[in-house]
């Protein structure tokens, strides 16, 4: 536990939390909508510095990252909690641990030994993952500060709702970043989610304008995000907004947590979501969790050349020239 950083002081001891889009009020004695931050006598404390709740070796195609230092690996973290409550949380085990079962858990470790620990599996970079990263803010920051010491690249896994505030500090310390773009509607983020969709929308186009390297998930779930009409309005957001080259990883859906009673998402949703993704101009878009198909394959925009072969999380690099197309010399937008 540590004092946090973005907060300020009110009257009665309470105080104003600006790191995340929620802005909290807490009272004295009381916590965050996270549940890992704690107003004690009018001081924000985080609940969580160096708290390890998972610690793993990942390819980077797992965040999912495609375009960034492809076939690599990424030292992945975790700490507990988050300040989302989406429905269909796959690591609501961790993610919801402060809040419904008003526990902490996780093994210590200092920014010093992550990093360390990076090197020595002869990772290319630091992932903050599994699940919010934004609520374990300090924490990331001082082991991002370590990390590009020591040449490893800095990797969020996000929902987007942090604040400018925080993207201010932290974001000459991130390199790529994959924004969870949960659904295009207002009324399903208050639903389903807890929070509001504008303040992610502002953060993707933030960290557009920082230069940071951007891919953007969306999990078709049946019923809830799958209208035609709104993943229309989702990906032509993201072609204007982000960018036609910013890829769009499109998964498939399994019951979990609260959703068990949906089924999963057909693989034709899937491939008739790529459609519209292509008719909205977007040049990289990827499948995942669904076998059969060829959807985590890079083909070049311009010639139609496979350029990158991915099976599960294999990846085999066979077009590239530096970040370009190696046939046709096309700028695939790819980071190395």
């Amino acid at each position: 536990m540590r004092e946090a950083m973005l907060f300020e002081r009110q009257p009665e001891n309470h105080v104003r939390c600006n790191l995340c889009a929620h802005r909290c009020s807490i009272a004295d004695g009381k916590k965050g909508i996270c549940h890992v931050r704690e107003n004690q006598s009018g001081i924000l404390h985080t609940l969580v510095y160096g708290k390890t709740i998972a610690r793993k070796v990942d390819p980077i195609e797992k965040k999912p990252l495609y375009h960034f230092q492809p076939g690599s690996t990424s030292y992945s973290i975790a700490a507990p909690g988050c300040n989302f409550r989406c429905h269909w949380c796959q690591n609501s085990d961790i993610s919801q641990m402060p809040r419904e079962q008003d526990i902490i858990m996780g093994a210590n470790a200092s920014p010093e030994q992550i990093v360390s620990a990076a090197q020595q599996s002869g990772c290319e970079s630091i992932a903050y993952t599994y699940t919010e990263p934004t609520v374990f803010f300090e924490y990331t920051l001082d082991t991002a500060w370590l990390a590009h010491d020591a040449g490893l690249a800095n990797v969020y896994v996000s929902n987007g709702y942090m604040t400018s505030d925080m993207l201010q500090i932290f974001h000459p310390y991130l390199d790529a970043i994959n924004i969870d773009l949960k659904a295009f509607r207002e009324d399903t983020y208050k639903k389903y989610i807890g929070a509001k969709l504008q303040p992610v929308l502002d953060s993707l186009r933030l960290l557009k304008q920082f230069g940071i390297h951007l891919e953007v998930t969306t999990l078709i779930i049946p019923s809830l995000n799958d209208d035609p009409s709104e993943l229309r309005n989702l990906a032509g957001f993201i072609a204007s907004e982000l960018g036609v080259d910013t890829p769009w990883h499109i998964s498939r859906f399994h019951p979990t947590y609260k959703m068990m009673g949906i089924s999963a998402t057909p693989a034709e949703t899937l491939l008739k979501t790529r459609e519209i993704g292509k008719e909205m101009g977007l040049r990289f878009i990827y499948l995942g969790n669904i076998a059969g198909h060829d959807g985590g394959n890079t083909v070049c925009y311009s010639c139609g050349k496979t350029v990158v072969e991915r099976v599960g999380y294999h990846t085999k690099i066979t077009g590239l020239n530096g970040t370009n197309c190696n046939y046709c010399n096309a700028d695939l937008n790819f980071r190395m």
